[in-house]
């Protein structure tokens, strides 16, 4: 190996080590891990790529900057296509701008343009549209966002100052950033982590988050955190300890087939009935997240169970026909 050879590979691998270590590391162990002299190592620092930056503010610790940092990913054309899919979900489901999200798809557009150059053209224009004037503009809530995730991929805490939605108090928290996940229902983002106080896994909604400032303080995860098992019996973000809640839902047959094409959740048995009527159940950590749905199918479906959901879609169809024929019970007899 040519000596420009092994100055490129000792560059190579003075990134992979910073990469795999985002406290960083000091000059001397670098040097100790490449197994050459700290002079040697400091040769090396006028051909440092822009995203290695040396901390002085940390002992001189070398550094990959991650929001600099350019992953490189090659995508088939299926891949691509699946990418593109996603975005758009995004883009559909998310209504506040995102330059980042943009320029992703941009980037993706641009290897698209020779092999698929149908596909390319609305590749850009679904970024164009994440980026563009229609979407809401809120430079808090991106930058939040930015912070948050810088903070995620580093290990470091951050103090956050969030919005109570039922009182509007702002208050201060120590978070520990687990898992950034998207709802779609509520065009929004949430971050799930350790909160200081109250010493528990928390959510907050990034769209609340009203300032975030990262720390030095370094924090791991538990083993024992897994988003994926904690939101399984949820209807979106919505979870808890307790033991998921039956629901059960009987659909007319004008929704049945649509109701029926649709896995809408994991735990999810449906049985069509003899009068071609689809019966729906499942079982849900918080069925109060699932009322907007239920409501959208408005007579197609009746609530068979939780008796409180049944209740109260009932009292607020009652309300509404007071509302539009206050003479439509006139002869009932009350219940």
């Amino acid at each position: 190996m040519s000596r420009a050879e092994t100055k490129a590979a000792r560059l190579s691998r003075i990134e992979d080590l910073l990469l795999a270590h985002p406290e960083g590391l000091s000059q001397a162990e670098i040097a100790r891990q490449l197994q050459v002299n700290r002079s040697t190592v400091n040769r090396y620092l006028p051909d440092l790529p822009p995203h290695i930056y040396i901390d002085d503010m940390d002992g001189n610790r070398w550094k990959v900057d991650r929001q600099a940092y350019l992953v490189n990913v090659r995508f088939n054309l299926n891949e691509a296509l699946a990418v593109h899919l996603a975005s758009r979900l995004l883009a559909t489901r998310m209504d506040r701008q995102n330059p980042h999200a943009a320029s992703a798809l941009h980037k993706l557009g641009l290897s698209l343009r020779t092999l698929a150059p149908l596909i390319n053209r609305y590749v850009v224009r679904s970024a164009d549209k994440m980026g563009g004037k229609d979407q809401k503009q809120d430079p808090v809530y991106l930058q939040a966002l930015e912070k948050l995730t810088l903070a995620w991929a580093e290990g470091k805490k951050v103090q956050v100052w969030h919005r109570s939605d039922r009182n509007q108090e702002v208050k201060n928290y120590l978070f520990s950033p687990y898992y950034i996940e998207p709802y779609a229902i509520g065009q929004s983002t949430y971050v799930f982590g350790y909160c200081e106080p109250p010493g528990e896994i928390r959510t907050f909604k990034i769209e609340r988050i009203e300032r975030v400032e990262l720390l030095r303080e370094p924090y791991t995860i538990s083993e024992d955190f897994d988003p994926f098992e904690m939101l399984a019996d949820a209807w979106g973000i919505w979870f808890t300890d307790n033991e998921p809640e039956q629901v059960t839902l009987l659909f007319h047959q004008r929704a049945a087939q649509r109701v029926g094409e649709t896995r809408w959740h994991r735990s999810e048995q449906v049985e069509i009935q003899e009068d071609g009527r689809l019966l729906w159940r499942a079982l849900i950590d918080e069925p109060r997240e699932m009322l907007p749905w239920v409501k959208g199918w408005g007579a197609d479906v009746e609530v068979i169970e939780p008796q409180w959901m049944r209740d109260e879609i009932t009292s607020e169809a009652r309300e509404l026909m007071d509302i539009y024929d206050p003479n439509w019970c006139h002869d009932r007899k009350p219940d």
